[in-house]
């Protein structure tokens, strides 16, 4: 039977509307993965995790994770503190990224260039400069981290390219400034050491507070099974070392950072003699100046008898083998420090550079009967290279002089020129740098007593300090490359 077409009833209300379900965006396993990349390079942390798997993996890896981060530092600068405000580019529009794809509150910085892509392309290639297997990790790392910026909607791709490459150029300049490898070894006077065969009359002192060093006595004497170890506390002095001195001890070794180093040296110098350094600290200047980068490099010098001569500078008396310093760098190293225990020393000093900087002020010295309004001023035991806030190496080890750099306060951007001077190899242009050489440096501290940084100690607050030569010679066990 037909059913009869049935109209629809007349009313006066309106049909009844759609249901539209707002549907969300669903985020595609890449967006979240970009997503977390790019926030865990904010501010550095992703590259500051690789360094610090590098400081503890040590070796290679601890020197590429350094090297990456200096070159990052640098990168930074110029990208964030020079070439952003001078640009001002706007962001892209972030209703052109889809919503899945964005990561909350955009950056109010300047687009151009990208500093993301310049800290990553920078600490990749620094890294890769100073051991190249880090390069196949950590560049496709990189390049990730530099494209999430575009895909996460805060860069253009230019901003991202011009990144990249402020990055790669400035790893290269700090490649051209702290050359691989150039640590040493650097020359000395020659000296005639005893050889000691399997360590034979040889003491060696290690820091019983350096985390670094706690296991070099069983590495040292597996070495060298005749050694002597003799565990010291520094709390007690240089002074509880003269106990241990005895007519079977021929020579004097040291297993810890660069401030242990220079007490043990001060007891071997006023003992005559020599001196066996064992690279147990976190940098090892004096170690590496002298061409000991293992302890097995130190084991072998003292077996053949391979050794120098070299020269030691003082504090008030008190030996230091590398570098001294006022103003700056005395707060710079009490930060650092105490960030250290958290960080360990290279992430902690790459925090405390910058806090420092910020609120740092000149003092008025007097410097060898001259006063002015100074910075910093860098003593160093031997002539330092490259010139100026970079100075890392040193060629000679025994010329004869104390090598005294100073950064003076000359009105606005005085630290600014410092550091571009420095970066870029012409400190000694800048308008704010002088330098000499003397055997003999006297400093008065005319607005407040300061301290005094050598070696990675700090002295007490002085008045006024005198810096000078040892008259004797150090002799140490080296190698001769």
């Amino acid at each position: 039977m037909r059913i009869p077409f049935l109209p629809r009833p007349v009313t006066d209300q309106p049909p009844p509307a759609e249901v539209v379900q707002e549907v969300k965006p669903t985020s595609e396993p890449v967006d979240v993965a970009l997503r977390v990349l790019t926030r865990s390079a904010d501010h550095g942390r992703l590259w500051m995790g690789f360094a610090l798997a590098g400081v503890v993996a040590g070796g290679g890896y601890r020197r590429a994770g350094i090297r990456g981060l200096g070159s990052l530092a640098v990168a930074s600068f110029v990208s964030n503190s020079l070439i952003k405000p001078l640009v001002g580019r706007r962001r892209p529009d972030i209703e052109r990224t889809q919503l899945a794809r964005r990561i909350g509150e955009r950056p109010w910085t300047s687009s151009f260039p990208s500093g993301h892509s310049a800290s990553a392309a920078a600490f990749a290639t620094g890294a890769a400069v100073e051991m190249p297997v880090a390069g196949l990790v950590l560049a496709p790392v990189a390049a990730a981290v530099a494209y999430s910026r575009v895909h996460v909607g805060v860069h253009y791709k230019s901003d991202v390219v011009v990144g990249a490459g402020v990055g790669i150029a400035a790893a290269l300049l700090v490649k051209k400034l702290w050359k691989v490898g150039e640590h040493g070894p650097a020359k000395s006077l020659h000296a005639d050491l005893p050889a000691l065969a399997d360590g034979a009359g040889l003491t060696v002192v290690i820091n019983r507070a350096s985390g670094s060093a706690k296991d070099a006595g069983e590495d040292i004497a597996a070495l060298l099974p005749k050694a002597r170890i003799f565990h010291w506390d520094p709390e007690d002095g240089p002074e509880a070392l003269n106990g241990i001195i005895g007519p079977d001890v021929t020579a004097l070794g040291v297993a810890g950072g660069d401030g242990t180093c220079a007490s043990v040296a001060g007891v071997a110098l006023d003992n005559d003699l020599p001196l066996a350094v064992f690279a147990a600290g976190t940098f090892n200047h004096f170690a590496k100046a002298l061409g000991l980068l293992t302890y097995a490099d130190t084991a072998d010098s003292v077996r053949h008898g391979s050794g120098g001569a070299v020269d030691v500078a003082r504090i008030d008396g008190v030996p230091f083998l590398n570098t001294a310093s006022i103003g700056i760098y005395p707060d710079f190293v009490a930060e650092r420090d105490r960030l250290a225990g958290r960080l360990g020393k290279p992430l902690a000093a790459l925090v405390a550079l910058p806090r420092v900087f910020a609120k740092a002020e000149p003092v008025v010295l007097t410097l060898n009967g001259r006063p002015d309004r100074i910075w910093t001023v860098f003593v160093g035991n031997g002539h330092y290279t490259p010139r100026g806030l970079v100075s890392s190496s040193r060629d000679h080890m025994a010329d004869g002089f104390i090598d005294v750099q100073v950064i003076l306060d000359r009105g606005r951007f005085s630290r600014t020129r410092a550091t571009i001077g420095s970066l870029i190899g012409q400190v000694e242009r800048s308008g704010v740098y002088a330098s000499m050489h003397t055997r003999r440096l006297d400093v008065t501290m005319e607005t407040e007593e300061l301290r005094v940084a050598h070696d990675g100690e700090i002295t007490d607050p002085k008045d006024s300090v005198l810096i000078d030569l040892d008259p004797r010679h150090l002799r140490v066990y080296r190698t001769w490359k």
